[in-house]
Order: structure tokens, then sequence, then C-alpha cells
């Protein structure tokens, strides 16, 4: 398949992937559907066929949900439900994107699907990747509508604490964990703590001392 003029990913992620051997990038869903429902106008049939691809991959996802399945068992049932219909969508876009022109709408939303489905796939594998990136992006917004108040953090150390900080309080609303206990606990604890159980004060594995 002639696909050397697939777009590129952005290049600060290519650039942390080749420098960071334990980096695995993934890809967002949610952004492969928006291409091909804005290419409805252009090509139809094509676009609705890719719609209807990835609502049954939603599906499953929804699934997973409500019978509130762990990371474990959503992955197994990824790839009992998911791989199929993962693998079709593929070769659909792999087919079609010989038939169409490379710069139409619904060229450029195979383009940009094709040049992801590697990376997207990590999710039919691991339950504990979302097959978008919906959840983090609800998350940082407060912080992408605020950033212009806080535009300078001093340095790019505290560039970087800031964001550590707010990583660690997004877990803790995303987990339901009160963030000033969290934080009272953690900051008397972690003198204590092992390095190689550092891990257990995070939001998502914290426990309070009884």
């Amino acid at each position: 398949m002639a696909c050397e003029h697939l777009a590129p990913l952005y290049k600060v992620y290519e650039t942390l992937d080749s420098k960071l051997p334990n980096l695995h990038l993934t890809s967002c869903m949610a952004h492969i559907r928006r291409g091909f429902f804005e290419a409805k106008s252009n090509d139809e049939n094509r676009a609705n066929t890719a719609l209807i691809f990835i609502q049954q991959l939603y599906k499953v996802e929804q699934e997973a949900r409500e019978i509130q399945l762990s990371n474990h068992e959503r992955g197994q049932l990824c790839i009992e439900k998911s791989s199929g219909i993962y693998v079709a969508f593929k070769k659909w876009c792999q087919d079609e994107y010989m038939k169409v022109l490379p710069q139409s709408a619904i060229g450029k939303a195979i383009v940009y699907t094709l040049r992801r489905m590697n990376n997207m796939s990590l999710y039919l594998t691991n339950g504990a990747i979302e097959i978008d990136n919906n959840l983090v992006e609800n998350i940082i917004r407060p912080v992408a509508l605020g950033r212009k108040n806080f535009l300078f953090a001093g340095s790019h150390e505290a560039a970087q604490r800031t964001a550590m900080l707010y990583t660690l309080l997004a877990l803790c609303k995303h987990h339901q964990v009160n963030p000033v206990e969290w934080l009272h606990d953690v900051l008397n604890r972690i003198v204590f703590t092992k390095p190689s159980q550092l891990a257990e004060l995070l939001p998502p594995y914290w426990k309070p001392l009884a």
C-alpha cells in the first residue's frame, strides 16, 4: 500500500518516543472518529461505514463499563470482541485509501487513521488504556481554561512541579479521594516509606492508616 504521504504524528511525541524506551505511544479514537464525521459531506457512504466500525468498538467499551470489569477483564473482552472489528476496520481503510483522493476530506480521514492504528491498537491488549483521550481532556480542562492566569511558572523546574501537582490532584478527583486528606497523610508518611513502596501512596492505590 502506498502510504508514504501519511500525516506525521505530533513531533514532540515522536521525540519522546525515541528518547524514552519505556514509553509506549497510543492514539485517540475520538480524534479518528472526528475526521470521518467531518468527511460525511464529502463521501457520506465511506464516512458512515467507518463510523459504524468505530461505533462497534465503543459498544464493547460501554459493555465493559456497565458490568464494571477490571483492567485485566476489560483487556480480555477487547481481545475477544474488539480485535476482529479493529482488524476489519484497518483492512477497510487500507483498501479504501487506494480509491480516494488523498487530499479529499475522506482521504485525509483515512490517512490520519492509518498513521495511528498501530499505536491505537495498544488499548486492545491493555485494559488500563482507554479507547480515547476524553477522560484526560476533561480532567485537564480547568488547567487549559486558566493557563493564561498562570502562564509564567518562574522556572522550568517550577513548571514541572506544577504539572506533577496538577496530575496528582486530578488523580484524586478521578478516584474520589479527598485531596486534603490524601496530601496530609502522604506528607506525614512519605519520609518513612521505602522507595519500592512509593507507588502505594499514589491516589489510585492510597489507603489511609487505620
